[in-house]
């Protein structure tokens, strides 16, 4: 095994929407309802499939006019939904650099916000590629996606580890012939990658 192919989002970088909505809802009962039933995850993933953001706002805006503001803030104030990067998980990574283990990335990512991630977190470019799902205009766990990056890099599936926080994700992967490992926490993975003598 000689490559290792990581998801960003909650693996390497923190990101919550309610580090932003809990500056704009005071009620958390509230803000979860929001988040839930407005700005919802099945309405961001379409942004990481692709919609551009102006037309993404412009729907629910449409749907809740008396929402606007908030809906508005999740594009525009984008960059507060970030944590920040997970340091235990930034020190693998570069452990596996200074190893020579061959890294790739594979996110779901709007192709609008990724370039702030890009400006944000220098360890990005310690990829080979990163392959972002709204610039592709796929999202994991569509095999498609899986299958841009291990033609477009040359990855031979047996011999990659591909690494995230959803289990569906893992699981697309694994149905390729890649390795999988569930991310729950950055001790676990280090455990992992020992067992598989990639640390």
């Amino acid at each position: 095994m000689d490559t290792v192919i990581f998801d960003l989002g909650n693996v390497l970088i923190g990101w919550d929407p309610r580090r932003l909505y809990r500056q704009l809802i005071d009620d958390e009962e509230r803000m979860e309802w929001f988040l839930r039933e407005v700005c919802n995850s099945e309405w961001n993933e379409q942004q990481d499939a692709g919609r551009p953001w102006v037309e993404a706002t412009a729907l629910l805006r449409t749907r809740f006019p008396e929402h606007a503001e908030l809906i508005d803030a999740y594009h525009l104030r984008w960059r507060e939904t970030l944590v920040g990067p997970i340091e235990e998980s930034v020190a693998v990574l570069a452990e596996l650099k200074a190893r020579g283990v061959r890294l790739l990335a594979l996110t779901n990512w709007s192709q609008e916000t990724f370039p702030i991630a890009r400006q944000l977190y220098p360890f990005l470019q310690w990829f080979e590629g990163i392959v972002v799902s709204g610039e592709e205009r796929l999202v994991k766990p569509d095999p498609r996606i899986y299958q841009r990056l291990l033609a477009r890099y040359s990855v031979e599936p047996a011999m990659a580890l591909y690494i995230d926080d959803s289990m569906r994700n893992v699981a697309a992967a694994q149905a390729l012939g890649m390795r999988g490992w569930w991310f729950r926490d950055a001790m676990g993975l280090r455990e992992h990658l020992a067992e598989l003598g990639l640390l």
